[in-house]
């Protein structure tokens, strides 16, 4: 047993060559590596269905137990791999322990996300048989490139200043070096194990060896989102710049009238879009959004007269919605592992497929509300699910705004009709058009179902929202 660690914990994320370093540390003896013990969507890996005799199940009930058990595997070094949507609820215990030794693996953002558009085409994620190679080129998508960026860079700061708090230190690896024997048997070494390797794991192979700009069908799109950041600070890990706060990317821009919108997910983000575009008669696509901090500072101070906002939608209204669009639906947008996953371990009474004509307004009531019991749940972080932007509290949200920037003004949703004009007038637009109201949800409009114990469930969840922003009983409007 080594003398300074009990146990071992990867950092990494999808395609960054944590298969590979996986492989290599199970070559040690004495070493075993239980894959991505904590996924939410499956236990070690889709292949298993147990970890050391406890079942995924019983892990979402108690992580707690799997993490005790890696930990205490007698005369052996256990680990797993971690990636930032991983159960959230054994990232503390694990940061503060300092014997849990850390292991923070990196690559070069802009390969990762190539690299994972190109396993998503061709859904071809490990390679052992260099024959059996299947290629496609991806189609770079700059504003998902940046919101990627942004989340890693969030979760890479998250654990240095963890690692800071608690006067501990990891190992850094990036994926560059993750062919060198030397390096992996300084790792072996600082982990405490008595074995080396003698030469690298074979059966791995690199899936796509060309460089960046062959593997994507756009090349000319990576140019333009990388034009705005620091790349010679992209592979430093924890600190690679530009650091931006929450949803930066989602931020809308105005075509001419210098209005900027900080949507809260979940809320009218179509609606006010469309006001926008109409206001400056433009197409919704002339709008500017997937800017990074940088882009939107330089652009308030070419527009000191500009103006922020946000809207606020009602928590029982938005909470409908997102079940409607990103839960009941399986249509494209829709969560699809979130709702497999909801359907069978949360026993959510979720139709298997979209919605048809036996799906009744009483199965559509009890649905919601069991999804309801979940949210209440996973904000509280009893659940192995992320607490994703569409229903975590608007509180949050803006409270990470204010790591850039405060919204001038913060709308609550009925009130967009006048209040969306009267801000266009501020400035000097008096032919503002009325923005246009939310179409109902299908296949059910919250009306059809509400009643005062949706609400009090809803209050329940989100008490600070209601305190915050003074809502009160849902209306239909």
């Amino acid at each position: 047993m080594p003398a300074d660690f009990n146990y071992f914990i990867v950092f990494a994320e999808m395609r960054t060559g944590s298969n590979f370093l996986e492989a290599n540390l199970n070559a040690l003896p004495g070493v075993t590596s239980y894959g991505e013990a904590f996924n939410p969507h499956f236990i070690g890996g889709p292949k298993y269905s147990e970890i050391l005799g406890i079942s995924q199940k019983a892990r979402d009930q108690d992580p707690l137990a799997l993490l005790a058990a890696i930990r205490d595997i007698p005369d052996a070094l256990g680990g797993f791999r971690y990636f930032h949507d991983h159960d959230p609820r054994i990232l503390d215990p694990v940061l503060s322990d300092p014997r849990c030794a850390k292991i923070i693996l990196t690559r070069n953002p802009l390969d990762s996300y190539v690299s994972w558009k190109i396993a998503r085409a061709t859904k071809q994620w490990t390679l052992t048989n260099i024959k059996r190679r299947k290629e496609a080129k991806a189609k770079f998508d700059g504003p998902e490139f940046l919101d990627q960026v942004e989340t890693n860079q969030s979760f890479q700061i998250t654990l240095l200043n963890a690692l800071q708090k608690t006067g501990q230190t990891a190992f850094y690896l990036a994926y560059e070096y993750l062919q060198n024997v030397e390096v992996l048997n300084g790792l072996a070494a600082w982990l405490g194990v008595d074995g080396r390797l003698k030469d690298v794991d074979q059966s791995l192979k690199r899936q796509n060896p060309e460089p960046v700009e062959a593997k994507v069908s756009n090349p000319r799109a990576i140019g333009k989102a990388l034009a705005e950041l620091d790349r010679f600070n992209l592979t430093r890990t924890p600190n690679f710049e530009p650091r931006r706060g929450p949803a930066v990317p989602g931020y809308v821009l105005g075509a001419e009238t210098p209005l900027m919108f900080m949507p809260v997910r979940g809320g009218p983000e179509a609606e006010v879009r469309q006001w926008m575009a109409a206001l400056d008669d433009v197409p919704v696509g002339n709008l500017t959004s997937g800017a990074n901090q940088k882009t939107i500072r330089h652009w308030m101070r070419e527009r000191p007269e500009h103006r922020r906002f946000t809207v606020l939608r009602h928590p029982l209204a938005r909470a409908h919605s997102v079940f409607c669009r990103q839960i009941l639906s399986t249509e494209s947008g829709s969560y699809l592992r979130i709702r497999r996953l909801l359907r069978k371990f949360h026993k959510i009474p979720l139709p298997p497929e979209s919605p048809d004509e036996n799906y009744s307004r009483d199965d559509h009531r009890a649905a919601f509300k069991a999804f309801l019991g979940f949210l209440r749940q996973n904000l509280a972080g009893q659940t192995s699910i992320r607490v994703d932007g569409t229903w975590g509290s608007q509180t949050e949200t803006l409270a990470g705004f204010a790591g850039f920037a405060l919204p001038d003004m913060v709308l609550r949703e009925d009130e967009m009709p006048t209040q969306l004009p009267a801000l266009a007038q501020q400035l000097g637009r008096t032919d503002a058009p009325v923005p246009k109201t939310a179409d109902d949800d299908a296949p059910y409009a919250l009306a059809d179902i509400y009643d005062a114990d949706l609400e009090q469930a809803c209050a329940e969840i989100y008490l600070r929202d209601y305190i915050q922003f003074g809502f009160t009983e849902w209306r239909a409007p």
